[in-house]
């Protein structure tokens, strides 16, 4: 990797409300206690237009706050076919996700090899999708921080192994 190329990745969800923000929340913290916020960057999008510009999920900000990350200042927005060009990592959080991403993807370009499940990143961990949280307790939204933080902390061993 030259010193001004940098690495980017994008989190996917359906709505962007709850597991991709919270990813990118997760992830955003991980890299710049890692001191690599000039070498990596950060996004989150839904495969569905539900939640354009808003804000996550209240339930979602109130667990990451607890766990000393904000996540304010994200807003949803829709994966689009470009991000396919843009970023090298898009991490779908369960396989419905992952094939609606297919879907988009660019054919004939050899862009679907970006597109992974973000528990790839997490092999020993026991599920290999995010459940969504959306319609459940709170609680759910605490098990969905425990398999992000377990994924990202993978994923950026990942990219230092290949990019950094």
């Amino acid at each position: 990797m030259t010193s001004t190329a940098k690495v980017k990745v994008l989190f996917v969800c359906m709505g962007n409300i709850c597991r991709s923000p919270t990813a990118q929340g997760v992830f955003r913290k991980l890299v710049e206690e890692a001191g690599l916020a000039e070498v990596i960057e950060i996004d989150s999008a839904g495969t569905h237009a539900y939640h354009l510009g808003e804000p996550p999920d209240p339930r979602a900000r109130e667990t990451a706050l607890r766990r000393g990350i904000d996540l304010a200042d994200l807003r949803a927005r829709r994966a689009v076919a470009e991000d396919f060009e843009l970023y090298d990592y898009v991490l779908a959080m369960d396989q419905d996700n992952y094939h609606a991403l297919s879907g988009i993807c660019p054919p004939g370009r050899g862009l679907e090899r970006r597109l992974a499940l973000l528990m790839d990143y997490a092999p020993q961990a026991r599920m290999r999708e995010v459940p969504d949280p959306y319609y459940g307790a709170t609680g759910g939204f605490e098990s969905v921080f425990d398999m992000v933080e377990e994924a990202a902390a993978g994923l950026l061993e990942e990219i230092r192994r290949r990019h950094i």
